[in-house]
């Protein structure tokens, strides 16, 4: 019984084998012709026109990462490149303005980048926590908004949500746009 069922696999693997190999010799092009239509009226696209694979032709990471081309890296206009849905600018200028503080999460789809809290050694017994929102495609003025959060405890018990200074948020905002001004300028100058 064993040695039927090797013998089927070995048959099954031989043909299939023969199968791909009879195939070598097809032209393509012929076989589908560049303008051919799906019988609705909707036209099907030759496959000369085809990306190299099924996340296009650089890939899966170039998609998300980029490409590494310098040219690419950053728009005229400072808009979206390389699936970052937000200004490469203001996404850039974020993390670096934040970077004193551990970062929780970064959604460069959606434009949201998280810290996690942070203490400042001169203040342990007082915490922050931002969430930075890139709201634009365009580098402006109200292209980000900041959220700031701040706890503190007594007697080092529990943490407490404590009141903010309102300009802090503020503050950030102003940094991170005159950060994201001087990633625009030196990348015109290059």
């Amino acid at each position: 019984m064993m040695k039927a069922s090797r013998t089927l696999g070995f048959s099954t693997c031989f043909a299939a084998v023969l199968a791909l190999a009879a195939c070598e010799g097809v032209d393509v092009k012929q076989q589908f012709p560049r303008n051919r239509t799906d019988g609705r009226g909707g036209s099907i696209p030759a496959p000369e026109d085809q990306p190299e694979s099924i996340f296009g032709g650089g890939g899966f990471g170039t998609t998300i990462f980029g490409s590494g081309d310098d040219e690419t890296a950053v728009p005229q206009g400072g808009g979206a490149v390389n699936g970052i849905g937000v200004n490469s600018y203001l996404w850039r200028a974020s993390l670096d303005t934040m970077s004193f503080m551990p970062l929780a999460s970064a959604d460069p789809f959606g434009g949201v980048i998280i810290t996690d809290w942070y203490s400042p050694p001169e203040s342990p017994d007082e915490r922050f926590k931002a969430t930075i929102y890139i709201l634009e495609r365009q580098l402006r003025a109200d292209g980000v908004r900041v959220a700031v959060f701040r706890q503190t405890r007594a007697g080092g018990v529990d943490w407490r949500d404590a009141q903010l200074n309102d300009r802090t948020a503020t503050e950030l905002e102003d940094a991170i746009l005159t950060r994201a001004r001087q990633l625009r300028i030196s990348s015109l100058g290059e």
